[in-house]
């Protein structure tokens, strides 16, 4: 079993910045990839990055440019550092193992001024 839990969501003003983090309980973030999701109100869950075993990453249009996926093998840890945010960005954000069962609680991103 691994638990993921999500921090460092908050709300911020349009143009700000803020860096989630995704603490895994055991040595999972090196082995398998990981990914960041993200659902707002009425909305359908999105990818909006992820990165392999090999330290590729994917973004989706919307983010490429401003998010950036990053992780600490030895922390067990998946980073999201999100700057010039939009208000369009509010979602509750999601860590995911790829290809496992395993996601984290979530964590709000509000965008407002």
């Amino acid at each position: 079993q691994v638990q993921l839990v999500e921090s460092g969501g908050g709300l911020v003003q349009p143009g700000g910045s803020l860096r989630l983090s995704c603490a895994a309980s055991r040595s999972i973030v090196s082995i398998y990839p990981m990914g960041w999701y993200r659902q707002a109100p009425g909305k359908q869950r999105e990818l909006v990055a992820d990165i392999t075993r090999g330290g590729s990453t994917n973004y989706v249009d919307s983010v490429k440019g401003r998010f950036t996926i990053s992780r600490d093998n030895a922390k067990n840890t998946v980073y999201l550092q999100m700057n010039s945010l939009k208000p369009e960005d509010t979602a509750v954000y999601y860590c995911y193992v790829e290809g496992t069962a395993y996601w984290g609680q979530g964590t709000q991103v509000t965008v407002s001024s």
